[in-house]
């Protein structure tokens, strides 16, 4: 046998041991992160709800100011849709809100927005991403944020080297912390009274 068919052999039983081993990998993934926020849960819903609001506090709508746009559907709630095509950083996809329960004032009850997660580039997959709002009782709401999806034959193949919550649980954690410092400055700003207009003076006939 020669020495480059002792080495595609070689190549075969490697790459081959290695799909072994990743098919061993997880079926599924699980990324969650959670934080406080000094605002009411209605005003952290209202970020959620809305895909136009998500520009203020998204970790990845910064990493390519060039990204092209579209909304389709409701402006909030269930069939709001919105894909995004942009740099290798974002890729390319599209996010449907299919559930969205908004917070009942005054009860307690945890609300969500859960969001059907299609990418299309770098890679096609679909998962769903969820986010729960559960108010507190100083006037804070406490989220959390996650992401659930299958692993096919490539994303186990590449989960051997990095899993999905090392690859975007950091990227969770600053649109928390940016949701947070958009939602507490939204809360400050409603409940400061409007400045009425200035007084007009009087004309004498």
């Amino acid at each position: 046998m020669s020495i480059l068919k002792k080495v595609l052999v070689v190549l075969v039983v490697g790459v081959g041991g290695f799909l072994v081993f990743a098919m061993t990998r997880p079926d599924t993934y699980r990324v969650e992160r959670s934080q406080r926020v000094e605002a009411p849960a209605e005003v952290v819903f209202a970020q959620l709800d809305n895909f136009k609001s998500w520009s203020a506090w998204s970790p990845w709508e910064k990493r390519d100011p060039a990204m092209k746009r579209t909304f389709d559907g409701p402006a909030n709630g269930v069939g709001a849709g919105y894909s995004w095509d942009g740099n290798k950083e974002v890729g390319q996809g599209r996010m449907t809100i299919i559930e969205s329960k908004p917070p009942r004032g005054g009860s307690g009850e945890t609300a969500h927005v859960s969001i059907r997660l299609e990418f299309i580039k770098p890679f096609a997959t679909v998962a769903t991403s969820e986010f729960t709002v559960k108010p507190e009782a100083d006037r804070a709401a406490t989220v959390s944020w996650v992401m659930e999806g299958r692993n096919n034959l490539m994303g186990k193949a590449f989960g051997v080297f990095m899993n999905m919550d090392k690859m975007i649980g950091g990227d969770f954690e600053s649109g928390l912390a940016n949701l947070k410092s958009v939602a507490e400055a939204e809360a400050k700003r409603l409940a400061v009274p409007p400045t009425p207009p200035p007084a007009q003076a009087a004309v004498t006939p």
